[in-house]
């Protein structure tokens, strides 16, 4: 028995922990998911946890290991394995207008619940008690999808309850972060209720995981009192879709896109995030993201318009969901060249050149990282120039040395 676990001793003293709750879902209580001070989740252990749990723990978090990438008709050292590459939307205007980026997520989701391939989906949704952070929901069918649509940038742990969710013994589609969907593929491998139950694992390009402080400092600029927000929306209902939070007085503000994430969110994404080996959900059977439009600069323009979205299907399962979609008219989308969604995507792109430099920066300082091995990180970093690559590998040295996120 292990009153405290070693990989969580080791993961939290390095700063590695996604908040992905897989510790917690499957540790019969003895883990809970908390959030932490400056605002992200972790988990907290009360009990000890027997050397058979310690070992999925182990194998799983993502914090320690990541899942390796896997076979695919195409493989590229930032995008990953894929087998479709496209830019589309949903056709539902609806659907369109509410998610995130062109709804492509939602509207695979609302189909595959209508064709019955899935009984329903695990994904997370705004906290009615706590507006600018998370709770895991399920949704049955389109109004449930419509209504936990958007980005949500706050902390999430969308496993924290996969044991109890597996044990009702429904078909249902998971929605998480790169890591929760890497997280879920290495517990299968344990848990063979996973691969029986869980037929889809959709995933989308993530920029980071921000602190809850984050938010609150969006509130504060936009002259709001935090604790009075009833709502907060952090975009969606339009692309990219205004940052929006109402307060119990009746106020309401907005912010948009460039300036909540530019100025406030990206600048609290935690530590761990800015290692990470597999930002664009490289193995979940689809990834979705903001086909942004590049401006003149090559940089994306924030401006808002109809919503557009890259679609990544990456697994047979993928595939096969992506094609119905298609075909029964719910998703519109065209073949995209991969090399475009490096203009798409630019911050992606440079920051998967960076991880190995910023990884040996953390050795170096015997700093602990996850295991990356699989996940293209050599073959990304060679693509990088000398200049960018020593001053991410000084960079992060000097943010480890100082104490720095």
């Amino acid at each position: 028995m292990h009153d405290r676990s070693p990989t969580l001793t080791r993961v939290l003293r390095g700063e590695l922990c996604t908040g992905c709750g897989l510790c917690a879902g499957i540790s019969g209580g003895a883990i809970a998911m908390a959030e932490l001070p400056p605002g992200y989740a972790r988990p907290v252990q009360s009990a000890p946890v027997d050397d058979a749990t310690e070992a999925r723990i182990a194998d799983a978090c993502p914090g320690n290991r990541l899942a390796r990438w896997h076979d695919a008709p195409h493989h590229h050292p930032y995008w990953g394995p894929y087998h479709r590459t496209m830019s589309g939307h949903a056709t539902d205007p609806e659907v369109r207008h509410a998610g995130a980026s062109g709804g492509a997520l939602s509207g695979l989701l609302v189909h595959a619940l209508e064709t019955g391939l899935v009984d329903r989906v695990l994904h997370v949704e705004a906290d009615p008690d706590r507006p600018t952070g998370n709770r895991i929901r399920w949704s049955h069918d389109r109004a449930d999808i419509l209504a936990g649509a958007g980005s949500r940038y706050a902390a999430s742990s969308p496993l924290a309850a996969i044991d109890a969710a597996l044990g009702e013994g429904q078909r249902f589609a998971f929605v998480g972060k790169p890591c929760d969907v890497s997280a879920l593929r290495r517990f299968a491998a344990h848990d063979a209720r996973v691969g029986a139950l869980v037929p889809l694992a959709l995933s989308f390009y993530c920029g980071g995981m921000p602190s809850s402080d984050g938010a609150r400092r969006i509130i504060r600029a936009m002259a709001l009192d935090p604790d009075r927000v009833t709502a907060f929306r952090y975009r969606g209902n339009g692309w990219p879709g205004l940052t929006v939070a109402e307060t119990d007085t009746g106020q309401r503000a907005t912010m948009t896109y460039a300036d909540s994430w530019g100025r406030h969110l990206s600048r609290e994404v935690q530590f761990r995030c800015k290692i990470c080996p597999d930002a664009i959900g490289a193995v979940a059977d689809i990834a979705c993201a903001d086909a942004w439009y590049g401006g003149e600069s090559g940089y994306p323009t924030f401006e808002e318009q109809d919503g557009r979205s890259l679609i990544m299907s990456r697994t047979d399962a993928g595939e096969a969901l992506l094609a119905s979609a298609i075909a029964a008219g719910a998703i519109d989308a065209d073949p995209l060249p991969v090399g475009e969604v490096d203009l798409m995507q630019p911050a992606q792109a440079r920051r998967k050149r960076m991880v190995a430099a910023r990884a040996a920066a953390c050795r170096m300082l015997g700093k602990p990282v996850p295991d990356m091995r699989g996940t293209a990180v050599g073959a990304a970093a060679r693509r990088g120039t000398v200049r960018e690559t020593a001053t991410n590998f000084i960079g992060t040295a000097k943010r480890i040395i100082e104490g720095r996120r």
